[in-house]
């Protein structure tokens, strides 16, 4: 697993917030809630939306286009929906908040 840091730890501190990043040439959605880091796939698979320009409810991050929720423990969206997005593993650190990326098998040949 490839660890990259995305933020200072101070960023816990502060309110909660929903972020596009980049990480690895790729564009990633933030999210802080709760006290937590979440990181998801930044595209809604239903119709292409930037999910960081949607909201928070109930523990989902809501797509600004039709409204669909995406849990953000687990990537699911609600039941009727037949979609999910991706989640990505976040670790804090004492230097920073570091996101996980599955090395391709690519890079080994």
């Amino acid at each position: 697993m490839e660890w990259i840091k995305i933020f200072q730890t101070d960023i816990l501190d502060g309110d909660d917030f929903i972020k596009r990043i980049e990480a690895s040439g790729r564009t990633f959605c933030a999210v802080k809630t709760q006290g937590e880091i979440f990181v998801i796939q930044n595209k809604c698979p239903h119709a292409g939306a930037d999910l960081s320009l949607g909201w928070c409810k109930n523990g989902n991050i809501v797509c600004p286009y039709h409204r669909h929720e995406f849990d953000l423990n687990t990537g699911r969206g609600l039941l009727g929906q037949g979609n999910y997005v991706h989640t990505y593993p976040t670790e804090v650190r004492e230097d920073g908040i570091y996101l996980g990326l599955k090395e391709s098998w690519w890079k080994f040949w």
